[in-house]
């Protein structure tokens, strides 16, 4: 592979370089972080070996300004101060692995093993190539999507658990991908468990696995989903519905790093990132007793907050045609076109399925639009909800931004006292959070 060293001290870069071409790997050298991103510029690696403390540059400036510039190369940091702030700085920063001083005997073996693991997935990512726009397949150049993008590249290179929050269908899973993707673990397994899908007495066993003989059916042993996840990452989807007596377990599982399987005695230890997404407000759910808020403060290390499809209306228009194209081109028939009137159309609409509702209309526009061309005619029927035809779409658009504006001004008037609010708005306090929930409003910092 191809490595550059990156050290203001030559005799640790002379004796990294010489290991390593003892290694057969192809070594280049740079005496400060400014001379690294130089070279970067004129020749690809594979890996970067990063020394943490430098005159001028720093490390960790250094691997920010990497990580802008070349954001599929992982680089491993190596400091003479293995402490854990330092590791954990590195991580927040996109570091692959983090090695401390000094380079010999076991650390030497350690550094050239995860240099190993360190290029498959710098090769693994540049073999997959980029999602449309580099954008890991989130379409869209609004200032929320711009924002989650940004948030995106930071979070994904790190260890950190993640808790991501928003409405249904609005793409939290593909989002999770995305960092599975940009994660040092982008080659070892995601593996998914929706919550809200699992009946109440199987949760145990589909988290954890279970043991021959540990309950009727169970006719085999069976790795559970944070076995089959390990040395890569877990998708716990809507974690809100995860019930509470699983919840204990997954808490102390999350603390320990181990986990017995149903009917066994054997501690399994596994090393796992955890994402986890919820549609729900946790905060709320805390206070109803639903939640552990122990839980909460484990999963809610790296916040991310995926905007509803009515906060980015201006990514729509180039979202429906290319979910246009996408399904034509499934369909075997040429592209059907997007008129304006269609595009001013869905701009206005509300979007309370978000991403997913728009992608299902236009794969239903898709098929049974005739002709080569997708009007506002073709579409306002399947918006209109049903007894309500004679209504504007974009009229009931509009109600409901009005509706959610007079909410969060309610709130804010209240700080955030939701009995106050119901009462300034004159609805009861369960109507207001189901609005809260419904139009995704959340306290400002």
């Amino acid at each position: 592979m191809n490595v550059l060293v990156v050290d203001d001290e030559p005799d640790i870069r002379r004796m990294l370089g010489q290991v390593l071409r003892r290694e057969g790997h192809e070594v280049a050298e740079a005496e400060s972080g400014e001379q690294a991103l130089e070279t970067l510029e004129q020749k690809r690696f594979d890996v970067v070996l990063l020394d943490v403390r430098m005159s001028g540059m720093s490390g960790l400036d250094a691997l920010a300004a990497i990580r802008e510039r070349v954001p599929d190369l992982a680089v491993i940091m190596v400091s003479g101060e293995g402490t854990t702030a330092n590791a954990l700085r590195a991580g927040r920063y996109g570091a692959y692995d983090f090695v401390t001083k000094p380079l010999e005997g076991a650390q030497i073996e350690y550094l050239l093993d995860a240099m190993d693991r360190a290029s498959r997935v710098t090769r693994g990512r540049r073999i997959a190539g980029p999602a449309p726009g580099d954008s890991f397949g989130i379409l869209g150049d609004s200032a929320p999507v711009r924002t989650l993008l940004e948030q995106l590249r930071r979070i994904g290179p790190s260890q950190g658990r993640v808790l991501i929050t928003g409405e249904n269908g609005s793409g939290k899973e593909l989002v999770a991908h995305a960092i599975h993707h940009l994660s040092r673990r982008a080659e070892g397994p995601f593996v998914k468990l929706n919550c809200a899908a699992l009946p109440r007495d199987l949760v145990e066993s589909e988290l954890f696995g279970h043991e021959r003989g540990a309950f009727t059916n169970a006719v085999q042993s069976r790795k559970g989903r944070i076995e089959q996840a390990d040395h890569g990452t877990l998708f716990l989807d809507e974690i809100g519905d995860l019930a509470l007596e699983a919840q204990a377990k997954l808490l102390r599982a999350l603390e320990t790093g181990e986990l017995e399987r149903v009917g066994g005695s054997r501690t399994i230890v596994f090393d796992v990132r955890f994402i986890a997404a919820t549609n729900k407000n946790l905060a709320a759910a805390i206070q109803a007793g639903a939640f552990r808020e122990d839980l909460y403060f484990r999963l809610n290390v790296l916040p991310l907050h995926v905007p509803p499809l009515r906060e980015r209306r201006t990514d729509i228009p180039a979202l429906a045609r290319h979910f246009l194209a996408t399904v034509c081109a499934a369909e075997g028939r040429e592209a059907l076109r997007l008129s304006d009137d269609a595009s001013e159309l869905l701009s206005d609409y509300a979007w309370p399925g978000n991403v997913r509702e728009l992608r299902n209309l236009m794969e239903r526009a898709a098929v049974l639009v005739a002709g080569d061309e997708v009007r506002a005619e073709d579409l306002v029927v399947w918006l209109d909800a049903p007894g309500s035809r004679e209504e504007s779409v974009g009229l009931r658009g509009e109600i409901e931004r009005r509706e959610a504006d007079a909410v969060r001004r309610a709130l804010e008037s209240a700080q955030w006292n939701v009995t106050q609010a119901a009462a300034v708005l004159g609805i009861d306090r369960t109507n207001l959070h189901r609005k809260i929930r419904k139009y995704g409003i959340e306290r400002r910092s």
